[in-house]
């Protein structure tokens, strides 16, 4: 991961995944690209194509909003995808940067997710790493080798594919995820030891990674298969934690009447004597 022209780079991963006919341009056969020529994405964007081969090159870093918003256009670029894009072309002014602190769940927090016995809940830090969790979210989670880190669960861990059922679909969102911290803060010591550990050992990581793909956690319906219980189909919302930005708090739910539902009260049964509630790592 580099700061060097993190803009550059987002445009050409985005450029290669945009079809020609999905914009209505001959496809042709002598391409020797993936995706839009530089001239293309110029041409639909209206600007010349010696300016966009500066943006991309990081010879030009100051491209107005208008032409961030019809690069977007050009590019079929979603609602994250062009918030990122923004935030990669007119960076905000930062502050010195302070040491940063250790990430630390508040009591209130705590003691509110205690409260929920029958609803999994965890609270996530900036890379994806659990920072605290209630008693059946740690249940939920339990038993892998990467069980308090989420993205290393999803791409290290042994037994990833067979916890998550539809783990294609969860690996593009964990990683869309990860990239949305990036824009954010890109010069995380935590998110660049993160994104270089995963390059080296997944394959699968660095494929995605270099797609430059933007997933906002938000809300979802999702697949597990515990190794206590069987299947869970379980949906969940993303909650920003106001009081300390960059954490979330993620709340798990079953459909009621369903038999989801009663495998999620028998993994509370059967781990409601073992752990401590809340844990702040």
């Amino acid at each position: 991961m580099t700061r060097e022209n993190v803009l550059g780079e987002f445009l050409r991963a985005r450029r290669a995944q945009v079809r020609p006919a999905d914009l209505g341009l001959p496809a042709g056969s002598g391409r020797r690209v993936a995706g839009l020529r530089r001239e293309e994405v110029a041409l639909l964007a209206g600007v010349s194509t010696d300016y966009y081969v500066r943006l991309e090159q990081g010879r030009e870093r100051h491209p107005s909003a208008q032409v961030l918003d019809a690069l977007a256009r050009a590019l079929d670029l979603d609602g994250e995808a062009t918030d990122h894009l923004h935030r990669l072309g007119r960076p905000a002014t930062a502050p010195r940067r302070r040491p940063r602190r250790r990430e630390q769940v508040g009591p209130n927090l705590l003691r509110l997710m205690d409260g929920w016995p029958g609803t999994p809940a965890v609270v996530l830090g900036r890379c994806l790493t659990v920072l605290a969790h209630n008693a059946l979210g740690k249940a939920l989670f339990d038993g892998h080798t990467h069980s308090g880190d989420l993205v290393r669960l999803v791409f290290l861990d042994p037994d990833a594919r067979e916890f998550y059922p539809d783990w294609e679909r969860v690996a593009v969102n964990t990683v869309g995820g990860l990239r949305a911290a990036a824009g954010i803060d890109p010069d995380d010591p935590r998110l660049i030891e993160t994104v270089g550990e995963l390059s080296v050992k997944s394959e699968a990581f660095r494929t995605l990674w270099a797609r430059h793909d933007i997933r906002q956690k938000t809300r979802e319906t999702k697949r597990f298969h515990h190794r206590l219980v069987g299947d869970l189909t379980l949906s969940y919302e993303a909650l920003t934690v106001n009081s300390a930005p960059g954490q979330q708090l993620v709340v798990y739910q079953a459909e009621p009447g369903s038999p989801s539902e009663a495998a999620l009260t028998l993994l509370g049964s059967l781990t409601a004597e073992s752990a401590p509630q809340n844990v702040n790592r």
